[in-house]
């Protein structure tokens, strides 16, 4: 496995001949965030490698993720009676957050402005933006957490799953049209949260048990912002431009089945995962609830990015992940009957697998992309200039 190639020679090929084509409407993004971005970059020295920027946002992203897990391993941290979040925690989540939405943003311009762009630097980015769903949206759990005040570990995973399918229709479009539609919900998302982590830092995380608008408790304008945001803004405009591309003729595709192939994987493993909560007779989500989350995303991520490769190749997405090969295992030896314990091991197994295969996955596309088109991922130094 140490030296298997996941991109096929059709897909480097079909990299050969790809060019970059999104379209952003988002006017926080165009008037308020591109000018911002525009300034920034000119901060960093031109020896800095975009991919290098593209990965140092994902490590704040991680960091913040860990941190968090430290001081409220269960998410109990922001409920009445038990001990919170220091102050200085939030404040920090704040920044690096905001600071790794920076570096997501600027390090295509940076690969420009050093006339160094290459499909590599768009999967890299795009695929680390992937895993980074799962790390953002737990991380964010935080501030409301569970209990009477806050949400319930299963709503949380079903929010999860909202922010989780709003990412991968952006790139299902691109499949289909051939045209990233970048989504409104990132930018005001990104914004708005690194705002909320200092304001909790100011207010503490008291302030939120407080009715926002009459019996309109702050939690349920948490959920209702994520579920609108996903139903009335993302899916309708993914929507609209698959409608629009299909009028204009210029759909990639003209089965409907082969249109759909990309979302077979992700679904599945929504119905698997929700299957292995309904059935877990240890309850496993109130058990692991971090974990679990960790897993899901992971898998999630994994499959992203198996269509991000083959969107940018122009060749057939996979029908379905092998990952979900052990999990469909797992659901059934779930649902025969384990102990408490067993499940536990078998929570941990899965997901350190799952993360293995991942991290395998990514490390092997970005080394036979790298040698592909002949240059160093982290470095702006060509090969054969050593």
């Amino acid at each position: 496995m140490a030296g298997y190639e996941y991109v096929s020679p059709e897909q480097l090929a079909g990299f050969d001949k790809y060019k970059y084509s999104a379209v952003d409407t988002n006017p926080l993004s165009l008037y308020v965030m591109h000018p911002f971005w525009n300034t920034i970059v000119k901060v960093f020295p031109t020896w800095l490698a975009p991919n290098l920027i593209t990965f140092s946002g994902f490590l704040l992203v991680v960091f913040n993720f860990l941190l968090m897990a430290y001081f409220d391993p269960d998410f109990y941290a922001s409920a009445p009676g038990h001990k919170h979040v220091p102050d200085w925690v939030w404040i920090v989540v704040g920044i690096l957050n905001f600071v790794a939405y920076t570096l997501d943003g600027v390090d295509g311009k940076q690969a420009r402005r050093t006339n160094s762009s290459t499909p590599l630097g768009e999967l890299f980015d795009h695929g680390l933006d992937s895993w980074s769903c799962v790390y953002f949206v737990v991380t964010v759990y935080s501030i409301f957490g569970r209990g009477s005040t806050g949400v319930s570990v299963f709503v949380l995973y079903l929010l999860l799953w909202v922010v989780l399918f709003s990412f991968i229709l952006s790139h299902w479009e691109k499949y289909n049209t051939g045209i990233l539609f970048l989504p409104w919900g990132y930018d005001i998302s990104q914004v708005t949260i690194s705002f909320v982590y200092i304001v909790t830092a100011v207010v503490g995380v008291e302030a939120w048990y407080e009715p926002f608008l009459f019996n309109f408790l702050y939690r349920d304008l948490f959920t209702a912002m994520i579920i609108g945001c996903a139903l009335c803004v993302t899916l309708p405009m993914s929507l609209l431009n698959f409608f629009r591309s299909y009028k204009n003729n210029t759909l990639k595709l003209n089965s409907v089945y082969e249109a759909m192939v990309p979302l077979f994987s992700p679904c599945l493993l929504f119905i698997l995962s929700t299957a292995w909560i309904l059935w877990s007779p240890s309850d496993i989500l109130e058990l692991h609830p971090r974990v679990f989350y960790f897993m899901v995303g992971t898998a999630f991520a994994n499959s992203t990015c198996q269509l991000i490769v083959c969107q940018m190749s122009s060749t057939r997405c996979p029908t379905l992940n092998w990952l979900l090969v052990p999990l469909f295992l797992v659901v059934l030896v779930v649902n025969l009957g384990v102990a408490s314990y067993v499940e536990s091991i078998l929570l941990y197994t899965l997901t350190t697998a799952f993360t293995l295969a991942h991290i395998h996955y990514g490390v092997r596309v970005v080394k036979q992309l790298s040698s592909h088109f002949q240059i160093y991922p982290f470095s702006l130094r060509k090969p054969n200039s050593d």
